[in-house]
């Protein structure tokens, strides 16, 4: 039997309806014939009818017949019986054909009982139209139906019920179950259609109400713009901020949040003990740059102008610099990795982020981490708080004023984790690219995208930065500057800027090259040029008194007057022996204030084999020295079995000074084989280099500033180790020229060049 998948609609016995055959064409076309049986079955869910298998329907379906069909197209069928569909199949045409068998019914309700509950419910209907006046056309629909089934076909669009309860009808046997069915279906239908009406009357009476409202502060808005034109002077706290959220571009979050606190503040009135902890936040979060700066394209030549200008030396730096403005500029957005500057107090790694923002032409702003030990000085504080203030990053977001400046973190090595908080970890969000586009500041507690800041972070030393925060950085070195740099350092930039300060004009003093290197090698100790800065300060504070007082016209600075002009020499350097001492051997280490040479001295006398090591060595470096005792025992078997009835002391001079790191190891290796072979080294020899018990000679950090150490010092041959040799692209030219640097693998190969 010919079949037609239906859904959401309820079918029941001797009902009759129309439908549109173009329902039957648009499927497949076929020509429908009058007295023809169909079987409508019932669809679980609202698919496509061509897609339709077995599964796909109810096992209840209802046969009909076509009793006419009008030129139109309006098919008009007569229910007949519910039906089980057993089977389904579809023809080459995709026509679907069920096989099918009656399903009885069970005539358990008296025929006087349904004939009055109807005509109670259809009377029901006819009052429940006229309520609402829904007009005539209701009231005719509803006096067409004869019996239950008629009324719930006629009501299946209507009813508040689901598929599945619609084909719960269909599929209950009982008559009396199924009119029951319906009956509840209806008068839920009419008691949810009374309280709808009830709720949207009194819905339209607020809206009234909300809608006067809104008039009337609408006229009231308009006067008060008009006043605060006439007399700008005058012009609220209220109004002023409700302006500049209007034009402030915030984000919808941000905005929501800011209006919040704007209706507060009216409620409060400015007499209210909260309006001004209000006023405030108002007043930081309309002073942020909500808006995308437009990309200002790159010119790479002129960034490479203003580094060179400012900056000395540096080459490799302002290398990696270049190649990072350059993907900018290709990119025509913020990218590439955060960079991390670390090297000595001096070297210039804040002040090359000053150049980097000119170079942008970007606003930029320096935050200081030193110290910082509050989780909060990074996340801000939760205006719950008394004296909640916004964290450092967002106050300088505000003092920047745009949203792509480029920002300094300063010192991010000596951040504090205590109590208060990790702070470090708090800045992980705001330096990872994937997070901080939606960084939230508890003070604000709105996100507020960091995306477009270029953020440049410093350090002295990488060692106390945690390793979550490392792996988001770029690391670049900072080596300290050679005496020849730090000269020309000093001619280009630090003189004329502290004689400009000074108003001291270039004709009134001159200081001579040969006063500015003894300053620079008998005044200062240092990788960078702080310390040299403030003595030449020092020289133009008492140049300024000489030339006030009027004693001279004009001062020139010779090496004999910085006694008097500097005082006594600030520093010594210490510099190579001048003869051998077996048990003597000259090192190279690195400090914070850059490179410097110590001496590793060795001695024997009588005793029972007690090791004593002295000159306030770290434990690192006491354990190069037991790894090469056992290293040196192993290799001179011979010359060592006497320390059975000797004591070895081993001391590192200055006492007062903290030493530590394994770079030390070959230098007491050397130094032992030395005293007890009893060949001395010659002083202008040098090495650097960790051991290790198989007598191999491991990679060292520092090896420009240590080096630059060994020409200061006089040395002529350096030791390296062999893995090293790559880090010599980072050592000046000038240094280079000065040194015999040899390579070296294991501990042998000095040793046997050495002594040969």
């Amino acid at each position: 039997m010919l079949t037609i998948p239906i859904y959401d609609t309820i079918l029941l016995p001797e009902v009759t309806f129309f439908f549109k055959k173009e329902v039957i064409d648009s499927w497949h076309t076929t020509e429908l014939v009058v007295g023809e049986h169909l079987v409508f079955a019932l669809l679980r869910d609202d698919i496509d009818i061509r897609d339709t298998e077995l599964e796909d329907v109810y096992p209840i379906g209802i046969t009909a017949k076509i009793e006419s069909i009008d030129p139109d197209g309006n098919v008009k069928v007569r229910t007949k019986k519910r039906v089980n569909i057993l089977g389904m199949t579809k023809d080459v045409g995709g026509l679907i054909y069920s096989e099918v068998e009656e399903r009885p019914e069970i005539n358990d309700m008296d025929e006087e009982e349904m004939r009055e509950r109807f005509e109670k419910l259809r009377n029901k209907f006819l009052k429940f139209v006229q309520s609402y006046q829904w007009g005539l056309w209701a009231r005719g629909f509803i006096l067409q139906w004869k019996n239950i089934n008629e009324m719930a076909c006629s009501m299946t669009g209507y009813f508040s019920i689901t598929w599945e309860e619609k084909y719960e009808i269909v599929e209950v046997d009982s008559e009396k179950e199924r009119f029951e069915l319906i009956e509840h279906a209806s008068y839920a239908f009419m008691e949810l259609a009374d309280v709808a009406e009830g709720a949207e009357l009194e819905q339209q009476a607020r809206n009234e109400s909300i809608y006067r409202e809104d008039a009337i502060k609408k006229q009231i808005e308009i006067l008060q713009r008009e006043l605060d034109e006439m007399h700008p002077e005058n012009i609220s706290d209220v109004r002023r901020f409700e302006k500049l959220i209007s034009e402030s571009g915030m984000n919808e979050t941000a905005e929501r949040e800011a209006r919040k606190v704007l209706n507060r503040m009216k409620q409060e009135g400015q007499d209210g003990h909260e309006y001004g902890m209000l006023y405030d936040y108002l007043d930081f979060v309309t002073s942020l740059s909500w808006k995308n700066e437009e990309f200002k394209p790159i010119d790479l030549d002129k960034a490479e102008e203003i580094l060179d200008k400012e900056h000395y030396g540096l080459k490799k730096v302002k290398q990696r610099i270049i190649e990072q403005l350059a993907i900018m500029a290709l990119n025509k957005k913020q990218s590439g990795s955060i960079i991390l500057f670390v090297g000595a107090p001096g070297t210039g790694k804040t002040s090359i982020g000053q150049s980097i923002a000119e170079a942008l032409g970007r606003e930029y702003v320096r935050i200081s981490l030193g110290g910082v030990r509050d989780e909060a000085e990074i996340r801000g504080h939760r205006r719950t708080y008394i004296g909640a203030m916004p964290g450092r990053i967002m106050e300088g977001m505000k003092r920047s004023g745009v949203s792509n400046p480029v920002m300094v973190l300063d010192e991010v090595d000596k951040l504090v984790r205590d109590y208060g908080g990790d702070p470090s970890s708090a800045l992980l969000e705001v330096l990872d690219p994937e997070q901080n586009n939606n960084f939230t500041d508890h003070y604000m507690n709105v996100p507020y995208d960091l995306s477009n800041v270029l953020f440049v972070c410093t350090a002295n030393s990488i060692d106390t930065i945690p390793e979550p925060l490392l792996n988001r950085m770029e690391i670049i070195e900072f080596p300290g500057y050679t005496a020849t740099e730090k000269f020309y350092i000093a001619k280009k930039h630090l003189i004329p800027r502290a004689m400009k300060y000074a108003n001291i004009k270039r004709k009134q003093l001159n200081i001579t090259d040969t006063a500015l290197r003894k300053i620079i090698s008998d005044y200062t100790m240092e990788a960078g040029v702080r310390g040299l800065k403030k003595r030449v300060e020092t020289l133009m504070r008492y140049a300024a008194v000489q030339l006030v007082k009027g004693k001279n016209e004009k001062l020139s600075v010779k090496p004999a007057d910085l006694k008097e002009y500097l005082g006594h020499r600030g520093y010594t350097h210490d510099i190579i022996e001048k003869k051998s001492i077996p048990g003597v051997v000259t090192g190279l280490a690195w400090t914070m204030a850059g490179g410097e040479i110590l001496f590793i001295e060795t001695k024997t006398v009588n005793g029972n084999g007690k090791v004593t090591i002295t000159g306030q060595l770290g434990d690192v470096m006491k354990e190069s020295v037991e790894i090469a005792i056992s290293l040196v025992k192993d290799m001179y078997p011979e010359e060592t079995k006497a320390l059975a009835n000797l004591d070895l002391h081993i001391h590192v001079p200055e006492g007062a000074t903290p030493k530590d790191g394994p770079s030390a190891g070959i230098t007491i290796v050397t130094a032992l084989v030395s005293l007890f072979t009893g060949r001395a080294v010659p002083p202008k020899i040098a090495m650097t280099g960790e051991v290790s018990l198989r007598g191999n000679i491991l990679p060292i950090g520092g090896l420009p500033e240590k080096l630059m150490a060994a020409v200061r010092a006089g040395v002529k041959t350096v030791f390296i180790p062999e893995k090293n040799v790559e880090d010599l692209e980072d050592v000046a030219d000038e240094v280079k020229k000065e040194l015999e640097i040899i390579p070296a693998k294991k501990v042998t190969d000095v040793l046997n060049k050495i002594f040969e």
